[in-house]
């Protein structure tokens, strides 16, 4: 992809998120970020915390902070891994997925599908973006 386009879908993806942040944050409810959270949290789990922090673009330790409240409230449960010592799990918890449903993925469906209705390859980029996430871990 060349710079000039990467830079315009950077900021596409900036103006679709600030404008989701303006509808989803609800003092009482999940914000913008727990919403994007979950939601890839539920297409990819069960997840290490660094795939999840990769297919979210974000790095380790903004994962972990944004974890923390979630499993207070019971939404993600996190584990270690049995295999790796290091390596945490991350999974929704049946409330997790309840809220994600009833909060979340009303406004998380409606911009995927805004998204491939302008043409983005949605499914596509979601698709290498774990591929990309699957080789780096590997390393």
């Amino acid at each position: 992809m060349d710079d000039g386009l990467a830079d315009l879908l950077h900021r596409v993806v900036m103006l679709m998120g600030e404008a989701a942040r303006r509808r989803a944050d609800d003092p009482d409810g999940l914000t913008y970020s727990q919403i994007r959270l979950l939601g890839t949290l539920e297409e990819i789990e069960p997840t290490t915390q660094h795939r999840l922090a990769q297919a979210l673009s974000i790095s380790d330790p903004a994962v972990s902070r944004a974890l923390r409240p979630l499993e207070a409230d019971g939404l993600v449960q996190i584990t270690v891994d049995p295999e790796h010592a290091r390596r945490r799990l991350v999974r929704l918890t049946e409330p997790g997925r309840k809220a994600f449903h009833a909060a979340g993925k009303p406004l998380y469906d409606e911009f995927r599908e805004g998204l491939i209705a302008a043409g983005f390859p949605y499914e596509r980029y979601l698709e290498d973006t774990l591929r990309l996430a699957e080789i780096l871990a590997s390393d």
